[in-house]
């Protein structure tokens, strides 16, 4: 089988939904934020802080645009959207699953977003960057799980249904 690949908002629950998926279908799992973490020896918060937010971006672009995998669910960076790059690729390599949320479901989950490593303009508030990255999702999505009424189970079993 090929890899699936979360893509979403920041606390859309592309890790959580991530490995439970995995162990359903008995695949591995990624999270591409650690394997960042892991490549860089950094946080994703001191990266952001190190390099800006066009620098992180250009790193998570050519990790993700590297990222070799197999047989495999992904959980992306919620700003993975931005390199064309790493979507190319990730496209390539397996099915983009797009977890929509709407923008108030989203504020009720994310707590400090600088802590969580989301890249924002400044001044920018998260309704911003909702408007300016859902096009994104749905652009690369070829399967999109409108999660907001859902569990995580059904958000899998939804997803199982498509993909099996």
């Amino acid at each position: 089988m090929k890899n699936m690949i979360l893509i979403g908002m920041p606390g859309c629950g592309k890790s959580t939904v991530g490995v439970v998926l995995a162990k359903a279908l008995g695949m591995d799992f990624i999270d591409s934020d650690l394997v960042i973490q892991k490549k860089t020896g950094v946080k994703l918060s001191q990266l952001i802080d190190e390099h800006g937010d066009e620098g992180f971006r250009a790193i998570e672009n050519r990790i993700n645009a590297e990222l070799e995998a197999d047989n495999s669910i992904i959980a992306t960076g919620g700003s993975v959207i931005y390199g064309e790059d790493a979507m190319r690729h990730l496209k390539e390599i397996g099915t983009i699953i797009y977890l929509k949320l709407s923008c108030e479901a989203i504020e009720d989950r994310l707590g400090d977003l600088h802590a969580r490593g989301v890249t924002i303009q400044p001044g920018w508030t998260l309704q911003d960057l909702y408007n300016e990255r859902v096009p994104m999702y749905e652009k690369w999505a070829d399967i999109t799980v409108d999660c907001e009424q859902l569990r995580l189970r059904e958000v899998v079993g939804y997803i199982r249904e498509r993909v099996e």
